[in-house]
């Protein structure tokens, strides 16, 4: 009896390891984003130093720290409520919204802004624009929206709608981002700190040449021509705008010759009399730091330079000190990583605050009194990213992260405490509260591992050496499931190696696409490796590629291929 009761118990296991699911073409695309997406609570933020928010079960919470309690801050229920009596539809959940101040939030919906008291539960203010309208920017400080409609800008407010812009030239733009995208161009409106003027962009691509496009989404392919200015030809000409609410008038900033060069990182300073501009030649491998008069547009002076025989790509606006309006940070890669400096308007660059052979990914802020920073960075691994802090007068760094992988820091308003969303290769998602002051730990929130019933082939990362001998690439090879050593493989390879690219991270799964599952499940190798020129590992690896037709990009593609060649189990032909 106790050999049968063994024997079903056996079989009853084997029963459910087999019964492991394989990866559909569905699951792949559409579920990667939907239903097996790791679900973590949304819209995570500070609601002030001793309260952080987030939405689940359509209401938005709160959470006061030391007490940990929870309590409702509203429902939608609540919220239609408010809306019904202002005019508005039912919605079906919490909308997108950003914090104003701890009692106020702004949203969008039904071509409205929305600014709502949390406290009170009440409607605020509404500002309505056209259905066509697109590149909304709030101003919080002002409550006012800019947004443009066809080729012109517009704002409304509290003072009624105005119009800023009047051309009628189908190529000119303005209020749109310019220089196609580049240098981290995404928007083309820039409100002052005080929310008494906008700069915005106003661009010329009437002398620009046409290239044609196929609309292939109607019922018979269109014809579609835009403005792409090819290498070597005419280029469209930007300018920048500074419009003042209390006068109505508009100055255009004087940045003279040549018209094609690139205006880029637009920064206010703080008492809003000056803009500054980091401007690109076309070349691309000279950089000036320029001041301008806001008031009359003049040319005030070339704070500092950058030159480069390759290429200088300017990022980030520059950060003014909340201690000393003549301090400012800003990042370079000057000296082959990317940094943050100390300048000042008077002398230009001061001092470097971080260096090493690793990358700074994003500058998050300051402490109340400016004495320590706090940054991201590759400082561990360039596929991981952590978050540290750095003593602006000794420049010791600490790193504010323990756990292996990549971190998405949130600090509190006190600067004493933070939210740290991470991930890594076998964590699909996490949210940590740490205590800066005691380095306490509490985990907050834990995603699901929505594929632990799938049958997955073996993900693993490692390196190679580069066509020159000694870099290290990093590569990701997904072996197939039930993988034999014995047998032969073909390879699928996944190339986007390329600047601002970078494909292998320790995320979950190794950034892996899950369409690469899916063809392990089918019998390959899915393999990728992060050739030079792609981001994150410093000017010299990402440089590489520069004018010369891919040709190092090639070269480490090929060291992948020759690596996969010495593998016993990959197919040859």
């Amino acid at each position: 009896m106790k050999q049968i009761i063994s024997l079903i118990v056996l079989l009853f296991l084997v029963s459910g390891i087999q019964a492991q699911k394989t990866l559909s073409l569905k699951d792949a695309t559409l579920g990667a984003g939907s239903y097996l997406r790791p679900n973590l609570p949304g819209q995570l933020l500070w609601r002030d130093a001793q309260h952080y928010m987030l939405v689940k079960d359509s209401a938005l919470y709160q959470v006061e720290l030391k007490k940990k309690t929870e309590s409702k801050v509203i429902s939608v229920s609540e919220l239609n409520k408010s809306l019904k009596n202002a005019g508005f539809r039912a919605i079906n959940s919490i909308p997108r919204f950003s914090l104003i101040d701890p009692s106020k939030i702004w949203f969008q919906i039904q071509n409205q802004v929305v600014v709502y008291n949390l406290n009170n539960k009440q409607i605020i203010q509404t500002l309505s624009y056209p259905q066509e309208a697109a590149n909304n920017d709030f101003c919080t400080t002002n409550t006012t929206l800019a947004y443009t409609l066809k080729n012109n800008l517009f704002i409304i407010g509290n003072s009624g709608k105005q119009q800023i812009t009047n051309d009628t030239e189908e190529h000119v733009l303005n209020g749109t981002s310019v220089h196609r995208n580049e240098f981290s161009i995404n928007k083309g409106t820039f409100w002052s700190p005080k929310g008494n003027k906008l700069a915005f962009y106003r661009m010329d691509e009437t002398m620009v040449g046409n290239y044609p496009l196929v609309d292939y989404m109607t019922r018979e392919a269109e014809l579609v021509n835009i403005k792409y200015p090819m290498a070597g030809m005419t280029s469209h000409q930007v300018k920048l705008g500074v419009y003042d609410l209390a006068s109505k008038q508009t100055v255009f900033i004087q940045t003279g010759e040549p018209l094609d060069h690139y205006l880029t990182n637009i920064s206010w300073s703080p008492d809003e009399k000056s803009i500054f501009i980091q401007e690109l030649n076309r070349e691309q491998n000279h950089m000036k730091l320029n001041q301008y008069n806001v008031v009359t547009g003049e040319f005030i002076k070339t704070v500092f330079e950058e030159t480069d025989e390759k290429y200088v790509e300017p990022l980030n606006p520059i950060i003014f000190s909340k201690v000393d309006p003549d301090k400012f940070y800003y990042q370079s890669r000057r000296d082959g990583w990317n940094h943050v400096y100390l300048c000042s308007v008077a002398t230009g660059i001061v001092s470097q605050i971080t260096k090493g052979e690793w990358e700074v990914t994003e500058l998050d802020g300051f402490d109340a009194k400016e004495e320590n920073m706090f940054f991201e960075a590759t400082k561990e691994s360039p596929i991981e990213r952590h978050f540290y802090s750095v003593n602006l007068r000794s420049g010791k760094i600490e790193k504010l992260t323990s756990e292996a992988g990549t971190h998405q820091p949130i600090i509190s308003p006190d600067n004493l405490n933070f939210i740290d969303r991470w991930t890594s290769t076998e964590v699909p998602g996490k949210i940590d509260l740490v205590s800066l002051k005691d380095k306490q730990t509490r985990t907050l929130f834990e995603a699901e591992n929505t594929l632990k019933d799938y049958d997955l082939g073996e993900n693993t990362v490692f390196t190679i050496k580069a066509a020159d001998g000694t870099t290290d690439l990093y590569c990701r090879m997904i072996k197939p499931n039930n993988f034999d050593p014995a047998k032969k493989y073909p390879v699928i390879v996944y190339v986007y190696g390329g600047p601002h690219a970078q494909l292998i991270n320790k995320t979950w799964k190794n950034e892996a696409r899950w369409w690469q599952y899916y063809m392990a499940s089918k019998g390959y190798i899915a393999f990728t490796v992060d050739s030079r020129g792609s981001a994150n590992r410093g000017k010299a690896f990402e440089s590489a590629i520069h004018r010369n037709l891919g040709v190092a990009e090639t070269a480490d593609q090929m060291k992948g291929i020759d690596y996969l060649k010495s593998l016993p189990y990959v197919d040859q032909n």
